[in-house]
């Protein structure tokens, strides 16, 4: 049974892990600027794997057919607000009762600004939905179209039921009651919409959201790592060694690497700088 502090090491690292797989210079034209103005794909591949990776860090982690949820994490509550829906809610559980550190003021902060972000809706004005000859305007949640197109970005239509309902309702809503067929047929429209123009533009703000988030784990770990970094007796010049005071209460094997895993990830700063993307490319949507 895994316990609260081994839960701990494992959404600490896995949160982590995510970002680095996210936002590094391998997906982003790498910048030293301190400011820059946006963050730039290096390919339209590079966009849609973000994407994607982004689609499944703002997913809900679920039991399967009755067994326990992996890695012994928490279910969100019933009543769940967007964000809980996604990774953020295992960060919030560390925020509100933190084990590895003591100071979570700074991982609550970046993790809320991103939460609050993705719950706030916009309004899409002359969406044009060619495919089934519509031109409308579109409310709608980032969280959802996020969702929505990062799915379509991974799935062929026969795995898009969920998200056609979801495309279904909009256009409903926005005075477009169309057949669910009709719906189907809009996908591919709504997708080239919203991902080419709108999650481009988002891209760098999100990218910000989980750089700071990056940074504000690393923050948290370092007292941890400090006490935990030490060099063992069998180390010497010519093979040096170094080990870590794994916490008692972690045992579990894939606990105790996870730990590992993220003092070795808090020996060196994380590797894309802090960084703001100005108010003026925020300000859309």
């Amino acid at each position: 049974m895994i316990n609260d502090t081994e839960r701990e090491a494992i959404i600490l690292n896995s949160a982590w892990e995510m970002i680095d797989s996210m936002v590094n210079w391998s997906v982003f034209v790498k910048t030293e600027r301190m400011d820059p103005s946006n963050l730039m794909f290096q390919t339209s591949g590079h966009a849609r794997l973000f994407l994607i990776l982004l689609g499944d860090f703002l997913s809900e982690i679920r039991a399967f057919k009755g067994e326990r949820i992996p890695l012994g994490l928490k279910s969100a509550p019933s009543n769940a607000r967007p964000s809980d829906l996604t990774f953020l809610f295992h960060l919030r559980q560390v925020c509100a009762d933190p084990k590895l550190g003591a100071d979570t003021a700074g991982l609550s902060v970046a993790v809320e600004a991103f939460a609050g972000w993705l719950e706030g809706e916009f309004t899409a004005t002359g969406v044009n939905l060619h495919s089934i000859d519509v031109v409308t305007d579109l409310s709608i949640a980032r969280y959802r179209y996020i969702k929505m197109c990062g799915d379509m970005a991974k799935h062929n239509l026969a795995r898009l039921a969920t998200n056609v309902r979801h495309l279904h309702k909009l256009l409903a809503a926005a005075g477009h009651p169309l057949s669910e067929q009709q719906a189907y047929l809009a996908v591919e429209t709504f997708f080239e919409w919203f991902h080419q123009d709108i999650f481009i533009y988002h891209a760098s703000q999100i990218g910000e959201f989980l750089n700071n988030i990056r940074w504000a784990i690393y923050d948290y770990l370092q007292p941890e790592f400090r006490r935990s970094l030490h060099v063992p007796a069998r180390s010497t010049a010519d093979f040096p060694k170094y080990s870590y005071h794994v916490p008692s209460p972690i045992t579990e094997p894939v606990a105790v690497a996870m730990y590992w895993d993220a003092m070795n990830r808090s020996r060196s700063r994380p590797y894309v700088q802090r960084f703001v993307i100005p108010d003026y490319m925020k300000q859309r949507y």
